[in-house]
């Protein structure tokens, strides 16, 4: 099996870095490569925190830790004081790369072997305040690229990359671009909404997105149309409601709904342009390298069209959270419900803990986001279950209006032909922003705190 280096010296020739030198990519790499060797040469490989800004020296950092089988840890920059002691506890590194000018040491007293040596550490978590390190290898991440060549049948892989890079999703675009030897542009977000784009040819690659990205590109007609004509856009990282994908297909951009997740090394499942063009409204077919079964409470498998815990066993797995290892390394059981149909596609129901039961009737918040969205009266909107005396849980909506005077009564009138009653929110809570990490993931915690807050002290 071809190693970092192997493909950082097939590359050296190639043009393969969009707007930034590559020269500089190898020398960095090479040179601390060298660094890394000599360290690790008296003893145990230094254990390294990766929290580069620049782009260039976050990548090359990187395939020099992989190729000088150092464990590294990708961390967000941005992260605050808090999470950050969290993060400096649990790992207690060596070497930190980032985070300021330079590199530097720290000693450590009481010093946590890594369970593999040669492992990635890629956060996950964040959205729940708790920072958690799914811990992978060069080979689980090469299992998910082999699948995802395989499934849409690509010698090499071009990709254009907004994703933060220490993030899953931002990580395994470069992964495929690297080693295929295919290209990869670098650029952020705000660069592309405000029409600084490189010319590239989009025909020829494949960009990612989350749900909250697609939607504020849609909101410009050139950006739609720069959009439109890309070979695929991958969407994954939070659920799309369907006015969104509707939208998308209005506009005929090749969209490619995802399900996976940090765990799996990215997708595991997607929904392929051709089939999302011609109205198919799921997460597609498992990817080549993966195997998703689905199960009822006793553990026994269900037939297709029957909703139940989603399990997955795939070569992409993480092998535990770090330092623990997972002792069942086969089966993979995740919190979200779905079903599979009699064509092989997953569809996801919503999530296990997210189930709210109010009068006895469960309810997914999927569903009623959904409606809600397709009222085309909120910006954005998340549906969560407070305790409550009489129902358990009252359901309770929190919500950005579209225009001032969007009243919850009007939403509500045109819910009640959509939705049975007992799903229609009981409490209604307007706000001018929602907690969401940079995946566009939601932070419940907080907003259970910010209805306990309005239900406390209602404004009048």
């Amino acid at each position: 099996m071809e190693r970092p280096l192997d493909y950082l010296n097939k590359l050296a020739q190639n043009d393969w870095l969009i707007g930034y030198d590559r020269h500089q990519f190898n020398q960095i790499a090479q040179q601390l490569y060298l660094e890394l060797t000599q360290l690790s040469a008296s003893g145990t490989p230094p254990k390294i925190i990766l929290a580069e800004r620049e782009p260039v020296r976050f990548l090359a950092s990187f395939i020099a830790a992989c190729a000088a089988n150092c464990p590294v840890f990708l961390c967000n920059p941005d992260w605050g004081t808090q999470e950050w002691q969290q993060v400096f506890d649990l790992v207690q590194p060596d070497i930190i790369w980032g985070m300021g000018h330079g590199a530097w040491n720290i000693g450590n007293e009481n010093n946590i072997q890594c369970p593999i040596p040669n492992s990635i550490m890629i956060p996950t978590g964040g959205s729940s305040g708790q920072i958690k390190f799914a811990i992978h290898t060069w080979e689980t991440l090469t299992a998910s690229i082999q699948g995802f060549t395989e499934y849409f049948q690509l010698k090499q892989v071009n990709s254009f990359c907004v994703l933060p890079l220490y993030h899953v999703s931002g990580l395994m675009q470069f992964m495929r671009s690297f080693t295929t030897v295919g290209k990869l542009n670098i650029q952020p977000f705000k660069a592309v909404e405000s029409s600084q784009i490189l010319n590239i040819k989009q025909s020829e690659f494949f960009i990612s997105l989350v749900p909250t990205q697609l939607q504020r590109l849609l909101q410009n007609p050139e950006l739609t149309k720069w959009l439109s004509q890309f070979n695929t856009v991958l969407l994954g990282g939070a659920p799309a409601w369907n006015e969104l994908l509707e939208k998308a297909r209005f506009h005929r951009i090749r969209l490619a709904p995802t399900y996976g997740m940090t765990e799996t090394a990215s997708q595991i499942a997607t929904l392929k342009p051709d089939d999302f063009l011609s109205g198919k409204i799921s997460s597609g077919q498992i990817l080549p390298h993966a195997k998703v079964t689905i199960r009822n409470q006793q553990g026994e498998i269900l037939n297709s069209n029957q909703i139940g815990n989603i399990t997955i066993q795939a070569q992409s797995l993480a092998l535990g959270y770090y330092p623990i290892t997972r002792e069942n390394q086969t089966d993979f059981q995740v919190d979200d419900l779905g079903f599979l149909d009699e064509q092989g596609y997953l569809n996801i129901v919503g999530r296990n803990s997210d189930k709210i039961i109010t009068g006895g009737e469960n309810i997914y918040p999927a569903e009623i986001e959904s409606a809600i969205q397709a009222t085309q009266m909120v910006a954005d909107i998340c549906v969560i279950g407070i305790p409550d005396k009489h129902w358990g849980q009252a359901l309770t909506a929190i919500y950005i209006p579209n225009k001032s005077d969007t009243s919850a009564l009007k939403i509500q009138t045109l819910l009640k032909d959509k939705l049975s009653r007992f799903k229609i929110p009981k409490y209604w809570i307007p706000q001018q922003n929602l907690p969401r990490n940079s995946q566009g993931k939601i932070n419940r915690q907080q907003l259970q705190q910010i209805a306990t807050e309005f239900l406390q002290n209602p404004i009048t």
